[in-house]
């Protein structure tokens, strides 16, 4: 459904976005649905208010906040949701563009990105960059079949600017040993995207349970590895193709990379200059 500004926003990113203004009953109904999104929504709303142990008139007026005229249109965006997470190639792929596909992709991407950048405020891009430019903190990134891509994208670009960076591999062994050697001083960067990894929502969870932050680079129906994120950055996805897009997603990890570089000031200067070798190092 669409928001008060007309960007297309789904229901967990309107709950999420609502948290801060709902009374103490809403946000426990919120965390219900959040802790198991999308079911629990799809449950009676006496059932839902059993696990958030609130009333299920304050279920209601939970779902009247996010903008639903009822339960059940809140039920359907749900059900609508689903749908949208389970689309592949086989399915996206049904109807071409008419006419130019230049001008159709070039119309698909601006507004893409229009959507995605609304989508993103001042304060979280600023604890983003707080998490990431934070010396005392080691900063992993890992992504799945596709958004791998951005994880090494991003470390490449880390790397130059900070120590204490690394792309994870993703075989369950190497996976597995970061779980372990995890702790508060990290920062877990997971991107997840619709036809979500099991493997890569698993290890954002263990991080997240053994005190890293995990920084989320998802879609807009949200990864089920959202539930253990601190920070929570969705893009858009749909492309003039039937395979979803990643140039909305790649332009945030820039955004960010350009703050962070910001951020560094002189540090990341000289950092780069030794790199390059245009400095002597005793």
């Amino acid at each position: 459904m669409a928001g008060d500004d007309g960007v297309v926003v789904s229901v967990a990113e309107r709950v999420r976005r609502g948290l801060d203004d709902a009374s103490a009953g809403e946000r426990l109904v919120a965390r219900a649905l959040l802790a198991n999104y999308p079911a629990a929504g799809l449950e009676t709303a006496s059932r839902l208010a059993e696990r958030a142990g609130v009333s299920a008139p304050t279920v209601v007026r939970f779902t009247a906040r996010l903008g639903f005229p009822g339960y059940r249109a809140f039920q359907q965006a749900l059900r609508e949701e689903i749908e949208a997470r389970r689309a592949s190639p086989l399915t996206l792929g049904r109807h071409a563009a008419e006419g130019s596909l230049r001008v159709a992709a070039a119309e698909v991407y601006r507004q893409r990105m229009d959507e995605t950048f609304a989508a993103l405020s001042d304060p979280e891009l600023d604890r983003v960059t707080d998490l990431l430019s934070d010396p005392a903190r080691r900063v992993t990134s890992v992504g799945g079949r596709y958004s791998h891509i951005l994880a090494e994208y991003l470390d490449l670009h880390l790397r130059l600017l900070r120590p204490g960076t690394r792309v994870l591999d993703p075989r369950p062994e190497a996976m597995g040993a970061a779980c372990v050697d995890a702790g508060r001083k990290d920062v877990v960067v997971v991107f997840d995207y619709r036809r979500y990894q099991r493997d890569i929502v698993s290890f954002a969870r263990a991080a997240h349970a053994r005190g890293a932050k995990v920084v989320l680079f998802t879609d807009p129906w949200l990864s089920p590895a959202a539930d253990s994120a601190e920070l929570v950055i969705p893009a858009r996805v749909e492309a003039p193709s039937p395979f979803d897009s990643l140039v909305p997603a790649m332009a945030l990890v820039e955004t960010v990379v350009a703050r962070v570089t910001a951020r560094l000031g002189q540090d990341r200067l000289r950092r780069i200059e030794e790199i390059s070798g245009d400095v002597t190092i005793d």
